[in-house]
């Protein structure tokens, strides 16, 4: 598994169905840089979540819409509908809790 890049196009369709992590962030942002690797990795090892990465500059109308003001911000959603939020940089062990506690 892989973390897919999303748009405001595929974005219902990506969550609608199962637990999904949404990784909401930007080219410029530093934090965001840091936990894109953390997710790639952990996209391999928990197979049962579908993981995807939004910009929130080239998709406003998503980050407006959960009310995004501050990245990197990582979504669960189950079934369409968010569960839960992280913001700001996480190391591994931590956002694996994270997921895991919200599938």
């Amino acid at each position: 598994m892989s973390v897919k890049v999303i748009n405001s196009e595929d974005f219902a369709n990506a969550v609608k169905d199962g637990v999904s992590v949404v990784d909401f962030n930007a080219t410029w942002c530093g934090p965001c840089k840091m936990l894109g690797p953390v997710l790639e990795k952990l996209s391999d090892e928990i197979t049962d979540v579908k993981f995807y990465a939004m910009d929130v500059d080239e998709n406003p109308d998503i980050a407006e819409k959960f009310g995004i003001m501050s990245i990197p911000y990582v979504a669960v959603f189950r079934d369409g509908v968010k569960v839960d939020q992280n913001v700001g940089f996480t190391p591994e062990a931590s956002m694996r809790s994270f997921i895991e506690k919200n599938k």
